[in-house]
């Protein structure tokens, strides 16, 4: 597949931009990691998802907070998206030089089909 350009971003290009994913259950533990088969394989990224749905959790017991859909966690060379789908957490780890979360990033995720990373020869499951 080739670099696709912002004006051509659909569903298949957005999961291009991908670096590594991981699920969670709905209780924030995580399920599955998934990484490039030719690149870092380190899920480091993943351990300040696994803070953020553990103070999600804290604070919806806590305080009268509306439902979470989504967070964006900015790191020193990545940023991660955690997207709440309707039976998991998806988390997908992105350049930062890539500017691409939008709302249309955001729904596509949403709704975006996990195993399809399975299926998909840039992944590997961990």
């Amino acid at each position: 597949m080739t670099n696709p350009t912002e004006s051509s971003i659909n569903d298949v290009a957005f999961e291009y931009y991908a670096l590594g994913a991981a699920t969670f259950d709905l209780t924030g533990l995580p399920k599955e990691y998934f990484t490039l088969v030719d690149g870092n394989s380190s899920i480091a990224w993943v351990q300040p998802i696994f803070q953020s749905l553990g103070i999600k959790s804290l604070l919806t017991t806590s305080l009268p907070v509306e439902s979470f859909q989504h967070a964006v966690i900015y790191g020193k060379d990545y940023v991660s998206v955690v997207i709440r789908q309707q039976s998991c957490y998806l988390a997908l780890l992105l350049d930062p030089a890539q500017d691409i979360v939008n709302d249309d990033f955001i729904a596509w995720g949403r709704t975006f089909d996990v195993n399809s990373l399975k299926r998909n020869p840039r992944f590997h499951v961990l």
